[in-house]
């Protein structure tokens, strides 16, 4: 289901697509919960994506890429009611996941987005409309030869910084000491944005504690949040 056109945009990204057979309830969320709550970032039709329309509802919109197994997702749409948020992922079981974990916490304001999410900010969604976007833990791709496929690079800030609404955030979390300086620099450099604190933000006492995190305090790495805002 990805965009078929992607090697075309880029010829590196940021992401495996990862096999993985689904369990009984992700395959009943895809079958009955996906055709109100997904859409693929490969079959929009062309131009900016309405989100006012897909929610019913106009509300500032928040967009987290890579959202995984969905329990730190469904927690953050459930506590913000009044965001629109948006999911987008390349992992099938994820997905049903996330839509387990927000049908059992009764969560409404929460769409899916099933791709690329550098396709769908640059082809679907409009220049200066975005509340906030979110990257937690993205893969750390931590061999040197791999920090090419690092998502967070120059003409991604770029990319992030043109589609958000002035003042509107760039949350970024990782438990990688050198990717989250990496991110701290591409970032600091990027003249559409500023960081909101000299150097890391404190961890929001609201972004819940994820298995990454979790994983990480054993193995003995320090997680670090950067918080970056449109000028």
């Amino acid at each position: 289901m990805e965009n078929e056109d992607q090697p075309r945009l880029r010829s590196v990204v940021s992401y495996v697509k990862r096999g993985g057979r689904m369990t009984v309830g992700q395959q009943r969320a895809w079958d009955e919960l996906w055709p109100k709550l997904g859409r693929t970032v490969g079959e929009l039709p062309a131009g900016t994506l309405d989100f006012t329309e897909w929610f019913g509802r106009e509300a500032p919109v928040m967009l987290e890429i890579g959202s995984g197994m969905g329990e730190t997702t469904s927690q953050l749409a459930a506590a913000a009611p009044e965001l629109n948020y948006v999911a987008a992922e390349v992992y099938d079981p994820g997905l049903g996941q996330l839509m387990l974990r927000a049908e059992k916490l009764g969560v409404e304001n929460l769409r899916l987005l099933h791709g690329d999410a550098v396709v769908l900010l640059t082809e679907h969604v409009e220049p200066d409309t975005l509340h906030g976007v979110r990257l937690f833990f993205p893969d750390p791709w931590p061999k040197k030869k791999h920090h090419k496929r690092r998502i967070v690079s120059p003409s991604f800030a770029a990319l992030v910084a043109s589609r958000l609404a002035p003042g509107g955030t760039f949350h970024m979390a990782t438990d990688w000491e050198n990717y989250a300086e990496q991110m701290l620099e591409v970032c600091s450099a990027e003249p559409a944005l500023k960081n909101r604190y000299d150097g890391w933000a404190p961890r929001p006492e609201w972004r819940p504690v994820t298995k990454f995190e979790q994983r990480a305090d054993v193995d003995g790495r320090v997680s670090h949040d950067l918080i970056f805002e449109k000028r």
